[in-house]
């Protein structure tokens, strides 16, 4: 027989099989468990990063389903965005070909990689199928005033005649067309997530299996301040001005009030002087996002207007419109302390206004200092801390009727329209006698046009000659279509509810939704914790208000995944080369073009910018599958980064023959023998064996369980080493190695599935390995994996203590606290250090 491995018969063959009987259908049944990966967008070519992601769903939705569940494991796209508008404009080719040509092309490189999909549960968020749904939420949100409308000011491309987000605003311009970006204020769709901020921050307690640095990215975005809203009156006019400050403790520190340029107050003084209209102008010629505001050059415009200080009668404060006060925080009007605020002292610098210190440095360092410490040059505040200088001004603000406590949060209203083609149509209509009014819901879905063109700037949905042009369907008259899409975010925030019922007439079954719902496993980049996790946890919490659901958190256990790495190249000009432009020559990379010495970078984030990618098909055909999963899994755990390496696939690709070699050459010898027929009496190497087989089931289901997943894949190489060098002599002997290769088969099937099929019918088993169930360790064989330790207290012996020898110290630290002689000693003194040697003693130090 052949000892060497053929992936690419042993690849396609299993392939074709397990699509032919359909095993990776699932029914609503059992004990359910749902595995998913973040939805992807069909750029056309998988990348590292992909199959990464992949693979780490892909052997827990393998190992769930061999230890019972009914595992839950679909795929779609996320197939709405700007990439396949450029493409139609670059190249000339419509956004719905190149997308659905991208599909198709990626889901070939999807099921190369022998990944367990249910397929017939696969949506494509651009197919009206799917965006009929989202447009009945859409409606569904509006009736519960989650959905509503309002002006707003946007990044404006006036070349493109479109909205850019923040991030497509690069220093000031257009990131494709380089045109200065303008500020213009329009009316535009948003969902009210405002009115969940404090539920999704309550929340995230709740969400215990989320990694700590995620939740923390949340809290910091939602950013729920406490403070205090304080009215100051104007003294030229009767007028009064509200502001939202989280330090009144600093209030006599204050030198002047700066108001948002785009504040109404601001408008209206604006109309009788044109010098306020040119500033607010050139304020508004610039980006909205929080880094344009702070790295911008602090700008004000004095008013000439002053206010009165709340308790300094003596006190005018001067009102200067500021450039760095944003109107959609608090009031958009705040008083500036230029001694303990950066962004304020260096404002006053700018324009000399009064600088004093009212919070003491302990060390008396320069200003401005932002520390905590002891108020001074405040009056009835002196003396006291930072905080009860806080509860003592706010509580006469209040009793003086001029303040009043508030929370405020730094999250703002989701803005969901986009002056693009290639998105969901938003389905109300404009009409000129009744308003805006809704698509009726049998009207569903509004459709895009497909004969659109992009040979002019702006969204090609408003110059369409026909499109656009409807009939009110409430008084019948000339109307016009919203042209306005949906932002892609909306998409991808209800997706793994629709997973559940696919083929619903509804959004999704309720009934369906809620037997597989939260998401038992969910898959990702860190560089989604934001964005997308927090709009789907919105969106779950708004579906539950609008009935669709009882459910409120949508994911309930969240791995962040790390990045694979790769060295970069350049060439003599600074160029940026692909890792096959490049090779090794005695010792040195060269250009493979002309023969140049190349300059080798650091490991970065495979990225096209730095071209620094290796494409997936090419490993896949190069080493197989099985080969570039098992390089994914081995080199790090899952959520730190990996770096790709040549040495690295090629030992994964060895790995795998010398498996398949190990279990071949032994089947003349296993291939009789069944494995219900138990010896009664074992040689004690056989019974080593045995140990050691059920040692590694023990310590490979923890290792999955933990996504220890490198330490799974060293157990699986450490035992099949032992297995290597075992030659039976008696027949309990050949017995335990018949039962260690079925046990290597079935722990290899969830990261080299392909393999465990080929080698277990290779031992006379019938398909498929995928649906045997996962082996169990028996107690009896484990009993020495305990340890016994001497238990000291600062340094004195008190006792002994037996423990389970998987254990990692934070959990033998927990037992050993709770050993009554231990808590004896302890009681109610804190603990100094925790002084563990491994296997052989423990000293806690009070």
């Amino acid at each position: 027989m052949n000892t060497r491995y053929n992936f690419r018969e042993s690849e396609a063959k299993w392939q074709k099989a397990w699509e032919q009987s359909s095993i990776y259908e699932v029914k609503e049944e059992g004990q359910k468990y749902y595995v998913l990966e973040m939805l992807p967008y069909p750029s056309g070519r998988l990348h590292m990063g992909h199959v990464r992601n992949y693979t780490i769903g892909d052997v827990i939705a393998r190992y769930k389903n061999a230890y019972g569940y009914s595992v839950l494991h679909p795929m779609g796209w996320d197939a709405f965005g700007l990439p396949a508008e450029n493409a139609a404009i670059k190249q000339n080719i419509h956004p719905k070909t190149w997308t659905l040509e991208n599909i198709r092309h990626m889901k070939e490189e999807i099921n190369s990689l022998g990944l367990s999909y249910d397929w017939k549960r696969e949506i494509s968020t651009c197919s009206p199928e799917y965006y009929a749904q989202q447009q009945k939420i859409f409606l569904d949100f509006l009736k519960e005033g989650i959905a509503y409308r309002k002006e707003s000011f946007v990044n404006w491309d006036p070349v493109e005649g479109s909205v850019l987000a923040n991030e497509q605003v690069i220093d000031g311009k257009g990131w494709r067309s380089g045109a200065p970006i303008e500020r213009r204020k329009l009316s535009q769709w948003f969902f009210k997530i405002t009115d969940f901020a404090q539920e999704l921050l309550d929340d995230l307690n709740h969400l215990g299996n989320w990694p700590e640095q995620v939740k923390t990215m949340q809290a910091n975005w939602i950013g729920r301040s406490e403070g205090v809203r304080i009215r100051f009156s104007l003294l030229e006019t009767d007028e009064t001005l509200e502001v939202f400050t989280t330090r009144p403790d600093t209030l006599f520190g204050a030198s002047f009030i700066g108001i948002s340029p785009d504040h109404p107050f601001v408008e209206k003084l604006a109309k009788s002087t044109p010098a306020l209209q040119t500033f607010v102008a050139e304020c508004r010629a610039r980006g909205t996002s929080q880094k344009d505001l702070d790295t911008a050059e602090k700008r004000g415009f004095n008013t000439g207007l002053t206010l009165q200080h709340p308790f300094l009668k003596d006190l005018a404060l001067p009102l200067y419109v500021a450039n760095f006060v944003l109107m959609d925080y608090g009031t958009g009007i705040v008083f500036g302390c230029p001694a303990h605020d950066e962004r304020d002292y260096e404002f006053a610098q700018k324009y000399k206004l009064p600088i004093l210190a009212v919070i003491k440095d302990p060390d008396n360092g320069p200003l401005p200092y932002t520390g905590d410490g002891t108020l001074i040059n405040s009056q009835f505040l002196d003396g006291l801390s930072v905080n009860k200088a806080k509860e003592e001004i706010t509580r006469r603000l209040v009793a003086k009727k001029i303040g009043a406590r508030e929370v405020n949060y730094k999250l703002r209203d989701w803005g969901v329209s986009r002056q693009r083609y290639w998105g969901c149509p938003i389905p109300m209509i404009h009409c000129p006698t009744c308003g805006i009014v809704d698509v009726p819901e049998d009207q569903l879905p509004v459709k895009l046009p497909e004969d659109v063109t992009f040979d002019q700037p702006g969204n090609p949905l408003d110059a369409h000659p026909t499109w656009k042009y409807v009939d009110c369907p409430t008084c019948g008259g000339a109307a016009e279509r919203e042209t306005d899409t949906l932002d892609t975010f909306v998409d991808s925030s209800w997706y793994f509810a629709r997973y559940c019922s696919p083929h619903s007439s509804q959004p999704f079954d309720k009934k369906i939704a809620e037997f597989w719902m939260p998401v038992d496993q969910y898959i990702g980049g860190i560089e989604h914790a934001i964005l997308h996790l927090l709009y789907a946890r919105f969106f779950t919490k708004a579906l539950c208000k609008c009935g669709y659901w009882t459910l409120t958190e949508p994911f309930k256990n969240l791995l962040t995944q790390g990045m694979v790495c790769h060295e970069t190249y350049r060439d003599q000009a600074g160029s940026w080369l692909y890792p096959h432009e490049v090779e090794k020559r005695n010792g040195q990379f060269i250009k493979i073009a002309d023969g140049t010495p190349v300059k080798v970078g650091r490991s970065e984030k495979m990225s096209k910018s730095k071209a620094n990618l290796i494409p997936a098909s090419k490993m896949v055909e190069e080493y197989g599958a099985d080969a570039v999963r098992l390089f994914m899994l081995s080199d790090s755990p899952p959520e730190r980064d990996i770096e790709w390496t040549e040495a690295g696939i090629e030992g994964s690709w060895r790995y795998l023959n010398k498996v398949y070699r190990l279990v071949i050459s032994q089947l003349s010898i296993i291939g009789a023998l069944k494995s219900e027929e138990v010896p009664l009496v074992f040689t004690e190497k056989a019974l080593e064996l045995r140990k050691l087989t059920h040692k590694t089931i023990f310590h490979v289901t923890e290792d999955i369980e933990r996504f220890h997943h490198n330490r799974y894949i060293a157990r699986l190489r450490e035992f099949s080493n032992s297995l290597e060098g075992f030659s039976p002599v008696d027949p309990s002997e050949a017995w335990v190695l018949h039962e260690a290769l079925h046990t290597l088969v079935l722990l290899l099937s969830p990261a080299l599935p392909h393999l465990a099929e080929t080698l277990w019918a290779a031992l006379g088993q019938p398909p498929f390995v995928y649906n045997v169930p996962w082996p169990k360790a028996d107690p009896a064989l484990l009993k020495e994996e305990s340890l016994k330790l001497a238990v000291q207290v600062n340094g004195k012996m008190r006792g002994t203590i037996e423990v389970a020898s998987h254990l990692e110290e934070e959990e033998i630290k927990n037992v050993i606290l709770d050993l009554p002689f231990v808590k004896t000693q302890v009681q109610d003194k804190s603990l100094k250090k925790f002084i563990y040697i491994p296997g052989r003693v423990v000293n806690v130090v009070i």
